[in-house]
């Protein structure tokens, strides 16, 4: 009696860390799909030093419609800053900010970090005899990048320097 408990143990065992290493094995994709989107997203916010809410909306449409980002899409999140600790997601047409002060436009001159970061949720299921087991492990990956565009309506140097007179 005593070895059918050991083996039947034994099998439970090895069943649930067959479970584990398989949700390890679709972790790794689903992390590989969020830095690479996240280097996408970096690529354009460098373009235009902001993210225009069209690229902003079309990102998070994207990683709405991945197989595994699906089941957890209300725990997307993506976070754009500029080197002033502002978001740095705006209108579409860049014009709308010619008038604005400067300290309301969500964009930088050129030369200036921004910091990209996208963060999810991962579903770790594991199923034992019908009973789902859950836990979300929140992940997130971030990437600075420097905006390229040089924009005439900001000053292009800053006077934060001494001159030493």
């Amino acid at each position: 009696m005593r070895g059918v408990a050991k083996a039947v143990v034994a099998v439970i065992l090895s069943s649930a860390a067959i479970l584990v290493l398989l949700n390890l094995a679709f972790f790794f994709p689903w992390y590989m799909t969020l830095i690479n989107e996240t280097y996408n997203v970096s690529q354009i916010v460098a373009g235009d030093n902001y993210m225009k809410q069209m690229h902003y909306d079309d990102a998070m449409e994207r990683l709405k419609e991945r197989p595994i980002f699906r089941d957890k899409q209300d725990k997307i999140k993506i976070e754009i800053m500029n080197a002033d600790n502002r978001e740095a997601v705006g209108s579409n047409d860049e014009t709308d900010y010619y008038n604005v002060d400067e300290s309301q436009k969500p964009y930088l001159q050129r030369g200036e970090p921004l910091t990209v970061k996208i963060s999810a949720v991962y579903p770790f299921t594991v199923t034992l005899w019908g009973k789902k087991f859950e836990q979300e492990l929140p992940v997130s990956f971030s990437m600075s990048t420097t905006g390229l565009k040089h924009y005439k309506d900001l000053d292009y140097y800053s006077n934060d320097w001494d001159d030493g007179s």
